[in-house]
């Protein structure tokens, strides 16, 4: 008897087989900024129900793409239609790159008839634009689909490419012909592929190089959110009783209150953590790039007679600054219980190195970097933020200075995450992000630190926020100015704040909020802020805004002096270059 196999196929409108693909890949929300080259993949959304969040910019979109990305280990999903829309996605798909989020950007194209080819003009049709060969840059993977039986295909690739190895984004780039037109579909599943098995490598130098340490540290980096391995990590520190210290993206692998927590280090880190590093004999890093931000210029200082292992699945983070290092190259999820396994029981033998490390803690508190301050007092106000946001999700900044205060004394508690963006660092990441971070994590809140310079680059998702009743608390460190490039502008310019002081501008931030209809309130002196942070929880699923007058001559401190070592830091030592009259 011969058995007899019938496979259904039937056609299907190609934008209907791209929400069907999301939907079974339980995606949460698709960000976006309408046009006419995608206005048939939104519609099929719609039909089918996958929530839509419309925003007002693409570079936004973009950003909360990247927060979903961090916070669910699954891609987040933005589009936007051909020409600008697309071309405004890209810093956002570089902060993806660079910071290791995985993320799918669909971007419309012009029908195939109207694509220029190799016709020696500029375009032929509207807002044609090669976004694909302007984003291979900054993806792991970017193409056009140019036949419709490619269609289905590309999105399983790529997601697999987003997700595999060191994540990050992938672009398709989708012709409107082929959006619109039908094409066969199967509803039959596709095979699932059978998961790669690695060898484990050799933890012989790990395990050595703790026996013999007096002094250890391990250094945690983003990824290790990235691989989902936080609880993993917690284990293997607790178990070798070997105290952290957190990279800038690293910060909420640990809560702060957690024994071994130290604190952040690197170029404005907190100064006993800095000078934990430079006592160590031993640093065991995981998912870290031990970029220039995090070691300071002097990379011979930072390695040291130290013992340094590095552990990460990029082979090529290892041994590119920092050279000798002891290489580990795995999946950080896959090696971490692997590791655990192989370390004996043992007495806690670093008892003296955290009280040593306390003592530092003690003689440095990081409120007191800052003297004799007129008003409030950036650092002291983070302590006081964290004692009443017990109830957020999330603490989202963008870049400046306040994102330094921020890292240095948020006090974050368990499960808080601390999102920030570091290798592209742009301005106007936290409100955008804040939204993909709401969008996955409601009905719990979502703290907002941002600065007054970056926060205007994208202050028309206020709307976005009140449209989607999203719970975000926003806090604008208000100093009237670029803070970080005129503290520079302090130390080689002698001062003369072009473009940071004069020639900017910011407005009133709490009326900007009135018109959206977000309440809003601000305060000057440090005795306001008690009843300012209680006052931004009243309402917790409601969205308000906080703003906080600071002095403009204020810096974060410390900071590692250019072109020394990192326990080298200002304002104590000055850094090689800076001119003596300042």
């Amino acid at each position: 008897m011969v058995a007899v196999f019938i496979l259904y196929i039937f056609r299907v409108k190609a934008s209907a087989l791209i929400a069907d693909f999301l939907r079974r890949k339980e995606v949460p929300c698709v960000f976006e900024v309408v046009g006419g080259m995608i206005a048939h993949i939104l519609d099929s959304l719609h039909a089918i129900q996958i929530p839509i969040v419309s925003m007002h910019h693409e570079q936004s979109t973009a950003f909360a793409a990247d927060a979903v990305g961090r916070m669910t280990g699954k891609p987040g999903i933005a589009m936007a239609t051909s020409g600008p829309g697309a071309t405004n996605l890209l810093t956002g798909i570089g902060s993806c790159f660079f910071d290791s989020s995985p993320a799918i950007f669909i971007t419309g194209q012009v029908n195939r008839h109207e694509l220029k080819g190799d016709r020696p003009v500029r375009q032929v049709g509207f807002q044609e634009t090669d976004i694909v060969s302007m984003a291979v840059p900054v993806t792991k993977a970017a193409w056009q689909v140019r036949e419709p039986d490619d269609l289905l295909p590309s999105l399983e690739r790529a997601y697999a490419i987003a997700m595999e190895g060191r994540p990050g984004p992938v672009l398709l780039d989708i012709p409107l012909d082929i959006q619109s037109g039908d094409i066969p579909f199967s509803p039959l599943p596709s095979e699932a592929s059978s998961p790669d098995t690695c060898a484990v490598p050799a933890l012989d130098g790990l395990l050595q190089a703790l026996a013999a340490a007096a002094r250890p540290l391990i250094l945690v980096g983003s990824g290790v959110r990235t691989a989902m391995a936080a609880d993993a990590l917690t284990r293997f520190a607790e178990r070798a009783h070997v105290p952290v210290v957190h990279s800038l993206l690293g910060l909420d692998v640990l809560p702060s209150d957690h024994p071994l927590s130290v604190g952040m280090i690197g170029t404005y880190g907190n100064r006993w953590a800095n000078l934990a590093v430079g006592r160590s004999d031993c640093v065991i890093v995981i998912g870290s790039r031990l970029d220039i931000r995090q070691t300071g210029a002097d990379t011979v200082a930072w390695k040291g007679e130290r013992t340094v292992i590095h552990i990460d699945c990029d082979v090529g983070e290892i041994n590119h600054r920092i050279r000798g290092c002891i290489p580990i190259v795995a999946d950080i999820a896959d090696i971490l219980p692997h590791i655990l396994n192989a370390l004996p029981d043992s007495s806690d033998r670093y008892q003296s190195w955290r009280k040593e490390i306390g003592e530092l803690r003690d003689r440095w508190p990081d409120t007191s970097e800052l003297k004799d301050v007129r008003g409030i007092n950036p650092n002291v106000f983070m302590h006081a933020l964290s004692s009443q946001s017990g109830a957020a999700a999330a603490y989202v900044t963008d870049v400046g200075l306040h994102q330094m205060w921020a890292a240095q004394s948020v006090e974050r508690k368990q499960g808080q995450r601390f999102l920030t963006p570091g290798g592209m660092g742009a301005m106007g990441y936290a409100l955008p992000a804040a939204i993909g971070v709401a969008c996955v994590t409601r009905p719990h809140p979502v703290v907002v630190i941002a600065g007054d310079g970056g926060f205007q680059l994208n202050i028309q998702e206020l709307q976005t926020v009140v449209r989607n009743h999203l719970p975000i608390k926003i806090i604008i460190m208000h100093n009237d100015s670029y803070g970080m490039v005129r503290q520079f502008q302090d130390s080689y310019f002698e001062g003369r704040y072009q473009s940071t002081v004069w020639g900017y501008s910011a407005p009133d931030f709490t009326r900007i909020a009135s018109a959206y209809g977000i309440a809003a309130r601000t305060v000057v002196e440090s005795g306001e802020v008690p009843d300012a942070v209680r006052w931004l929880w009243q309402e917790p699923t409601e969205p308000c805004l906080l703003q906080v007058m600071v002095d403009q001559s204020l810096n974060a401190y410390p900071k590692i002096a250019f072109g020394r070592p990192m326990t080298d830091m200002e304002p104590h030592v000055n850094p090689v270059g800076m001119n003596e009259k300042t």
